[in-house]
């Protein structure tokens, strides 16, 4: 088939529309401008700062242990909301589903204005705590979607190998089953890491006064003109990102 112009050029259209704002943040972290309207001089001294922001690397550590605290959670109720889902085929299980469904469509402004009116009807102090639960409720349903979709590709003529040559059902779950799920497990662990780390809006309702994660506190950086110290933090955490993205996309082929 020949090759549409068009179709190519919409396509480089888009590319830079999504990476260019990356390669000028990136080029304006090295810049010694501390506005970045135009280039001064290249330097390191952004990331240098960066390194001396005792309050940035408390938020950060906020940040980890609420994104390793959801993520671990999430993973273990996932995993067995997904074993639920696709073991029993009724109606209450089609509720289930659609609960568990629910949190990917809801906008995030209405998820943290109703859980911050949840906790303030249930007098519980807004603070780290309130940031997990939050962060594990809307993780469950990513985890759960991502470990579906492997049991709904598992070959369970494997498990029935298993238990032919006389493996009983706690040794067909710890060798072979849990195995050969891992990969999805780790997939949704991975993208639920990233949801938590780096969400913004539900936090900002349930954090509390005092308790500040690493993107609320980016936003108040910004307010205060810390931009280019921003910009090094940003690349450092795209960075990071990009690379736990692509581990979880190769899980996710992987298990497939």
């Amino acid at each position: 088939m020949r090759k549409s112009t068009f179709t190519i050029y919409i396509t480089i259209g888009v590319l830079i529309f999504l990476y260019l704002p990356i390669v000028i943040l990136f080029i304006n972290s090295l810049n010694e401008s501390r506005f970045g309207g135009e280039w001064t001089g290249f330097t390191f001294k952004w990331y240098q700062r960066l390194l001396h922001e005792r309050a940035l690397w408390q938020a950060f550590r906020n940040s980890l242990i609420v994104a390793f605290s959801a993520t671990l959670t999430s993973s273990i109720l996932g995993t067995t909301a997904a074993l639920a889902l696709y073991r029993y085929k009724t109606r209450l299980q089609k509720a289930h589903y659609g609960l568990v469904y629910v949190p990917l469509v809801i906008p995030d402004i209405l998820t943290g204005m109703s859980l911050l009116l949840l906790f303030i009807a249930l007098n519980i102090k807004l603070g780290l705590f309130t940031v997990f639960v939050t962060h594990t409720t809307f993780c469950l349903s990513y985890v759960t979607m991502v470990i579906l979709s492997r049991l709904q590709n598992f070959d369970f003529s494997v498990i029935e190998a298993a238990q032919d040559l006389g493996a009983d059902s706690w040794t067909v779950f710890r060798k072979v089953f849990m195995p050969l799920l891992m990969p999805g497990i780790a997939a949704g662990a991975l993208l639920a890491f990233t949801l938590s780390i780096d969400d913004f809006v539900i936090t900002f309702f349930v954090a509390g006064q005092g308790t500040t994660t690493l993107p609320i506190y980016i936003y108040s950086m910004i307010k205060y003109g810390s931009t280019p110290v921003i910009n090094a933090l940003s690349v450092l955490l795209l960075t990071i990102t990009f690379v736990i993205i692509w581990m979880t996309q190769h899980l996710i082929e992987e298990k497939d």
